[in-house]
């Protein structure tokens, strides 16, 4: 039998972007159906596999993409964020598979759906590139993503605090407006798939805020200022308002751990 190590590997390791969304569903069916051992086995690679496009640049490199105002500032906007969720699924399995052996059982059960969710959120942006006429690759795409991943390989609690709760988090501030800025302009399917997928990551965040708040008590850490310096020391970048609090609050990210010395 497979344990969890193994199914997270493979998804990490699979390139072809449909591939990689049948691993992941496959991982995440497997272990709801007890097909997978709560065992960690193997390591996680360095970095994941990637497909030869989209081009990777690094961010300060890529094309401006508009304000959706047209139908190609439309297509590069959802390009950016079906990239998102692409790089998305291998830093959910990534956190499985890396930390799963520092927490409960129920750190697998959240990150596989994580993970699963991920790869959904992803095929529905790459079709609706294709019914727009393009496709996941079909543009360039930044390289950032994975460097919070490289920055806190070593530690369950920086990889929490940093990625769902400042990558993803900073999801839940930004995409209201992009939800509207499609709606102005009149796709609302669009705006439909956006909504849907600002609902499961505000799941998520909840995720990450809980089990950096089990790894802060396991250790005897205060979580606020815990977050503060590992924020600090691992996020290569600033915290930035506007935030969307209401959401942030649902997500269980109180104000106290990020208007501390954000500006």
């Amino acid at each position: 039998m497979f344990d969890i190590s193994q199914a997270a590997r493979t998804v990490l390791t699979t390139a072809e972007p449909y591939a990689k969304i049948r691993a992941a569903r496959t991982a995440a069916r497997d272990w709801r159906l007890g097909r997978l051992d709560h065992a960690f086995s193997v390591a996680m690679p360095d970095r994941p596999a990637r497909p030869a496009a989209p081009e990777l640049l690094p961010p300060n490199r890529m094309p401006k993409r508009g304000r959706a105002g047209s139908a190609a500032s439309r297509i590069a906007m959802i390009h950016a964020l079906a990239h998102i969720e692409f790089v998305a699924i291998d830093l959910a399995f990534d956190m499985l598979g890396r930390f799963g052996a520092h927490f409960p059982r129920a750190f697998a059960d959240d990150w596989m759906r994580v993970g699963a969710e991920e790869a959904m959120h992803f095929a529905l942006l790459d079709r609706r590139l294709r019914a727009l006429g393009s496709f996941y690759g079909a543009l360039p795409a930044h390289d950032g993503l994975w460097q919070a991943a490289e920055e806190t390989a070593h530690d369950p609690l920086a990889r929490l605090a940093v990625v769902p709760m400042v990558l993803e988090a900073r999801g839940l501030d930004i995409t209201p407006a992009t939800i509207e800025r499609f709606e102005a302009v009149g796709d609302l399917t669009t705006a439909r798939i956006l909504t849907r997928i600002l609902a499961d990551e505000e799941r998520h965040v909840c995720a990450g805020t809980r089990w950096f708040g089990h790894g802060c008590e396991s250790a005897g850490l205060d979580p606020i200022p815990a977050w503060q310096q590992l924020v600090a020391r691992h996020f290569r970048g600033s915290l930035k308002p506007p935030f969307n609090d209401s959401a942030r609050e649902r997500a269980g990210l109180a104000r106290a751990f990020y208007m501390v010395g954000c500006h």
